[in-house]
Formats: C-alpha cells, structure tokens, sequence
C-alpha cells in the first residue's frame, strides 16, 4: 500500500495544537529541551503540519521573518515517521512558501539533520554552539 505525506500550512487552532504535541514529543520529552525555550514567537511565525496517510500528524515546522532575513525553524519529526521523507517534504513545503523577496534564508541546524538541509542547497556558516542543550550549526541559504 502506498502511503501518502502531506504538508499544510496551519490555518486553525486545531492543527496548532496538533503542531504543538508534535513538538513537545520531539523536543521537550524526546530531546529533554527547557518547555519555556520551545514556545516563543509562536504568533509571528508560519506553521506547517505534515501527515501521514492524510490523516496522522507526524511532523511540523515554522518560518518567521527576523532582522536578518527569514528564519527555518522548530523541524520535528515524530520517531515512528522518521526516514519516510518527513523531514525533505517540510523542508520544501516551507521554501516554496517563503515570499519570493526572501533572499536571506537561514536556520539552526541540530548536527544530524545538516546533511538533509545541505540537499535544499544550505551551507554551513560558523562554529558549532549548543542551543537547548544539543549542538547546532547555523546553515545558511542564498537565493
């Protein structure tokens, strides 16, 4: 049986909510981040919820413009969906819903999803830092 991914943009509270459980599984349980760093900028952000089969959340991630230019960020992924794609629909749906003026895209990449990001064309920049406790890279895109 073929199984069918699916990336929305959030448009409801519902969905929201489906994004924040994503998200507290992944990182607060999962990865053991502080609850208070995982919910901020959460009204001036784009969400995006995937599912599986049309029907089961199973990843989320957001976009929001900053100072610097726009920011990829929150990519999670539930254990059970990982390596099914998950993380490359996100990563796409997310670019192709940035504003076509967006000429500064960059995020903070935990180390073992560099390689899937380094694929959508983004180029590590800097010294690897700790963010919430797990080592990051900033990576950067270009238009």
């Amino acid at each position: 049986m073929n199984q069918i991914l699916s990336v929305q943009k959030v448009n409801n509270d519902d969905d929201l909510q489906k994004v924040f459980a994503i998200r507290k599984t992944v990182f607060v349980e999962e990865q053991n981040c502080p609850p208070e760093l995982e919910w901020e900028n959460e009204e001036v952000s784009v969400h995006f919820l995937a599912l599986y089969n049309e029907q089961v959340p199973c990843g989320a991630c957001r976009w929001r413009k900053t100072d610097q230019g726009y920011k990829l960020e929150r990519f999670a992924v539930l254990q059970e969906y990982r390596g099914k794609g998950v993380g490359r629909a996100l990563v796409a749906k997310v670019l192709a819903d940035l504003p076509a003026d967006a000429d500064f895209i960059y995020l903070n990449a935990q180390l073992e999803a560099t390689g899937l990001y380094a694929k959508f064309g983004f180029v590590a920049e800097g010294e690897q830092f700790e963010e919430a406790g797990i080592q990051h890279l900033r990576m950067v895109k270009r238009s």
